[in-house]
């Protein structure tokens, strides 16, 4: 069996599920999930997550590995990625990664995690200094850790701010020095072939279809699948509490959203992702073939031969 990777991926609704499972059982495939949502038990209803039947099709991995309030990363996903994808080979299986998860999909691509560990005294010195400090006070620290200038960072964004002084401290380096380590980095799966698609329609079809899940979403339980899922801890998981559809029915739940206005905040959200999903794929994804969801069967969506 060649040592090929087919990636499949598009737009939250665009159909990526049932044309995934015909291409793999036409082609002798596993499913390897690329959803930053799927690790996480309990998300079923929310995320849109394969059915119990659908699964039972086709092996699925990397679905339901993480309870709601375990750590996840994409280091933690490159292992395990690899662990599935040699495992699927050895069965002589062709491999399907499926998903529109942009980090977790670039992994197949382009370097994603620099190997720099940060301290957990680190950590929690910068994050003080965010809370009593500000913004400024971090990005004035940074400019004198990189009297060279600090690129192309986003001074704006809290998150990539907080994380570059950290690794400005952790590691006593500039910016510039750790970003060209990090683009000389080989992509974690550089000794595969890597064959990609991703699935489009237009927006209308798109928009529609995005209504049609949320309704379903709602009429089979997912208010009740939240409540449940709080009593586990769902807000101690900041990147599941704050998902689309999640975030919004904790809004109810907790009386900041009428009922009503439940499902309209649902698609307007969804509506929001798949825009900047749409130039995500543009600017962030090597070249690549697309193809038209209603188009195709699905067992036609690679050109090239397993």
């Amino acid at each position: 069996m060649a040592r090929v990777i087919h990636v499949l991926t598009g737009c939250t609704a665009v159909g990526k599920t049932e044309l995934a499972l015909r291409w793999a059982e036409a082609n002798g495939a596993e499913i390897v999930s690329c959803d930053s949502l799927l690790f996480y038990r309990g998300l079923d209803l929310g995320t849109a997550k394969p059915t119990a039947a659908e699964r039972a099709r086709v092996p699925h991995h990397l679905i339901d590995v993480r309870g709601v309030i375990e750590p996840m990363d994409v280091t933690h996903y490159v292992t395990m990625a690899r662990a599935a994808v040699a495992e699927i080979h050895a069965r002589s299986k062709a491999v399907l990664v499926t998903g529109g998860s942009g980090f977790y999909l670039k992994s197949f691509f382009a370097p994603v995690a620099d190997g720099v560990e940060v301290g957990e005294a680190i950590r929690a010195s910068v994050r003080g200094r965010l809370e009593k400090e500000g913004l400024a006070a971090l990005v004035t620290e940074l400019h004198r850790l990189n009297p060279a200038g600090l690129g192309a960072l986003d001074v704006m964004n809290p998150r990539r701010v907080t994380r570059a002084l950290e690794r400005c401290l952790a590691t006593k380096r500039p910016l510039a020095e750790l970003l060209a380590e990090f683009a000389a980095q080989p992509a974690p799966f550089a000794d595969y072939e890597v064959r990609l698609c991703e699935l489009v329609r237009a927006k209308e079809d798109l928009d529609r279809r995005i209504g049609v899940r949320v309704d379903e979403m709602l009429r089979a339980g997912l208010v009740a699948e939240v409540r449940g899922l709080l009593t586990q801890g769902l807000k101690d998981n900041p990147s599941a509490a704050k998902a689309i559809g999640y975030r919004e029915t904790i809004d109810f739940i907790e009386g900041r959203l009428p009922e009503g206005e439940l499902p309209t905040a649902i698609v307007k959200s969804t509506q929001q992702l798949v825009k900047k999903q749409r130039t995500w794929f543009k600017t962030q994804l090597p070249a690549h073939a697309t193809v038209e969801a209603d188009s195709t069967d699905g067992r036609n969506l690679f050109l090239a031969p397993v």
